[in-house]
């Protein structure tokens, strides 16, 4: 049994004989440069954050820049935005002045009347080139509480008029799909 412990001591030390041999010299060398190779990893990670901060400092400004230019943009769209209507409509007033002057000295109501008739066509036309509609042939039909406002019922004349429209006291209008007035009609009840 002591030739075996011994053994297992001499087998001990010559595998601690052959570490101290396989074991650098310059250990302590490699300590540093891996020390060295740390902090070049470490300054390459702190420019490559500083740049990505600059980068999304940049892109911060220009999406601030971008959404007061838009905000800009939409206000001034919203302040001329009714101008090629306001432009198409001056003619119409220039038209009514001309009629007041002309009615001043004119006798006859029909001419009158039928001068009035001319610039009212006008200004449905200018009215209708831009996308406005009148509901026309409401009464008889069902009432529609989507495009119509009951100002009234009465009851209805006969049986079927009931919840029908009897009377359309202002016309409706839409522009595109969108009501811009709700007709003012009476219901039969």
């Amino acid at each position: 049994m002591k030739n075996k412990d011994h053994v297992e001591q001499e087998n001990k030390a010559q595998t601690e004989e052959q570490l101290v041999e396989e074991t650098p010299k310059d250990a302590g060398m490699l300590s540093e440069e891996t020390e060295n190779t740390q902090e070049e990893k470490g300054a390459k990670l702190e420019a490559e954050v500083a740049d990505l901060k600059d980068k999304y400092l940049r892109l911060y400004s220009d999406f601030e820049n971008f959404r007061k230019r838009t905000a800009k943009e939409r206000l001034d769209l919203i302040q001329t935005a009714s101008e090629g209507v306001l432009k198409d409509l001056i003619p119409v007033v220039d038209d009514f002045e001309r009629a007041f002057k002309a009615s001043e000295k004119e006798e006859d109501a029909a001419k009158i009347r039928e001068g009035n008739l001319l610039i009212f066509h006008k200004l449905v036309r200018i009215l209708e080139s831009k996308g406005l509609k009148v509901m026309e042939d409401l009464t008889g039909k069902p009432f529609d509480a989507e495009t119509q406002e009951a100002i009234t019922q009465i009851p209805a004349p006969s049986e079927e008029m009931k919840g029908m429209v009897i009377d359309v006291v202002e016309k409706g209008y839409t522009l595109g799909d969108k009501v811009v007035r709700y007709a003012k009609v009476v219901t039969g009840a």
